[in-house]
């Protein structure tokens, strides 16, 4: 039975993780008869948006509590994640990727990535150990592993960054995996598309599915 690391990112598309894409992940890593546990970073998140109305409100929230709402409380600080003791890593979307785990919103392809997910990311690669990524989570992968063979989809202009990152990007459709062999990375695009929850339930069966192969 294989057993998965998923790294949140807070709670919510616009500040955090992408509750769909990470309830799908964790139901299709259940389906296919595997285990899972979840980890977050404990530092303050980039800003806080109200969900109904888009607007950024004068509120301070902290990562790994808002993430353990996704989680119902069963989540661990990033800190304590190593790769010895998980067969695979993902990183849902959502743009708490992008502004809590990296700086790509704010900085683009200048963007920087947590101290705490390189560490883990590189933990993961350097044991020869299968990395997924969905939605705009694999630009952290471009960032931190540059050899990578990535998608987010079709958009160009992040797919642009994302070579200027030094990394390959390949165009996808919903649902579809984009398989680097070499580096043992599998990305999906959910979100980055026009999708909806079946499609975003499909692309992360997809994803575990190819990532158990390894």
């Amino acid at each position: 039975m294989k057993t998965f690391a998923i790294i949140l990112s807070g709670c919510g598309v616009y500040d955090g993780s992408e509750i769909h894409e990470s309830t799908m992940l964790m139901l299709a890593i259940k389906k296919l008869g595997c285990e899972y546990e979840l980890f977050a970073p404990d530092k303050e998140q980039y800003h806080v948006v109200n969900h109904l109305n888009g607007q950024v409100v004068n509120e301070k929230r902290n990562v790994l509590a808002e993430s353990a709402r996704i989680a119902r409380g069963n989540i661990k600080d990033l800190k304590l994640l190593e790769a010895k003791d998980f067969d695979s890593l993902i990183l849902p979307g959502g743009f708490g990727a992008a502004k809590n785990l990296s700086t790509y919103a704010i900085d683009g392809e200048k963007m920087s990535v947590d101290n705490e997910v390189v560490r883990v990311i590189l933990d993961f690669h350097k044991s020869n150990k299968p990395i997924g990524a969905m939605c705009i989570a694999p630009v952290i992968i471009a960032k931190v592993i540059p050899s990578a063979l990535v998608t987010i989809g079709q958009d160009p202009k992040t797919a642009k960054d994302i070579m200027a990152l030094g990394a390959k990007h390949k165009n996808s459709n919903k649902a579809e995996v984009v398989i680097d062999y070499d580096n043992k990375i599998v990305t999906t695009p959910c979100y980055m598309l026009e999708s909806n929850i079946a499609d975003i339930y499909d692309g992360a069966y997809n994803l575990v599915n190819a990532l158990m192969k390894f």
